[in-house]
């Protein structure tokens, strides 16, 4: 059997398609650019974006963009990453950025960082005739996001599957939205997908990794508990427009 048919593909795959029909996250024509980090999960989103691209319908484009953030000490292996993509058809391009973490000290180094690769990503999606950015947040991170949102700012939502916005033509898609970050962990192996070679330094350090471990204790007692939280979720993104 070939890798790509073992269970864990066949289950994301399933998925994968579920949240594209679902939510409704490709269109015909689209030109779709994946904010690739480097991690199991972007590079599983290229990996299945790439093979939708190669269908005849929806008819897709799709490159991929790495902002490589020169002040946090990690480290990834750009030139695995643009190998990665293009033998999958896929153009890789990679930026650098930084900031300074003294000039908002009211903002941790996380929120920084994530908006600073935010905006080169918008900003290079609008020079380059994209419409789409492809992030790869799967349904774990979706949920863990609920659960923040509900403990510190006193509100149940979170990222969606698919975000407009006013002042600009592009669209934010997570094709992954539906897929268990376990799966995509099983397939990494599987697949051996090359690690990053030095991981961030805050990245075990933030309230989201607690969440983590609290959902990784209440789906033991009670299995449920996640596919209860989908459809709370999903009912309140219906209640105000899946994409705002």
């Amino acid at each position: 059997m070939r890798e790509k048919e073992s269970a864990a593909y066949r289950r994301i795959v399933k998925r994968y398609k579920q949240g594209l029909t679902r939510h409704a996250l490709i269109d015909d024509g689209d030109r779709i650019l994946i904010g690739l980090s480097g991690g199991k999960d972007s590079l599983c989103l290229c990996e299945l974006l790439s093979g939708t691209m190669r269908i005849h319908r929806p008819q897709i484009h799709v490159e991929a963009l790495h902002v490589r953030m020169d002040n946090i000490e990690y480290e990834s292996d750009g030139e695995y990453l643009r190998s990665f993509c293009e033998s999958r058809g896929v153009k890789y391009h990679e930026v650098h950025t930084h900031f300074i973490a003294e000039t908002d000290k009211r903002k941790t180094p996380c929120f920084l960082c994530s908006w600073y690769r935010r905006k080169q990503l918008f900003n290079f999606a609008q020079e380059h005739g994209m419409n789409k950015i492809a992030l790869g947040h799967h349904q774990d991170d979706i949920l863990h996001t609920s659960l923040l949102n509900l403990f510190y700012q006193g509100q149940f939502n979170s990222i969606r599957p698919r975000m407009k916005f006013d002042r600009m033509p592009i669209e934010i898609i997570r094709p992954l939205c539906m897929v268990y970050e376990s799966d995509i962990s099983e397939y990494a192996i599987e697949t051996s997908y090359e690690p990053q070679k030095k991981h961030c330094p805050y990245e075990h350090e933030s309230e989201r990794s607690k969440i983590s471990e609290m959902m990784h204790t209440l789906e033991a007692e009670n299995p449920e508990v996640r596919h209860c939280m989908w459809r709370a979720l999903n009912r309140e993104w219906e209640k105000t427009g899946l994409d705002r």
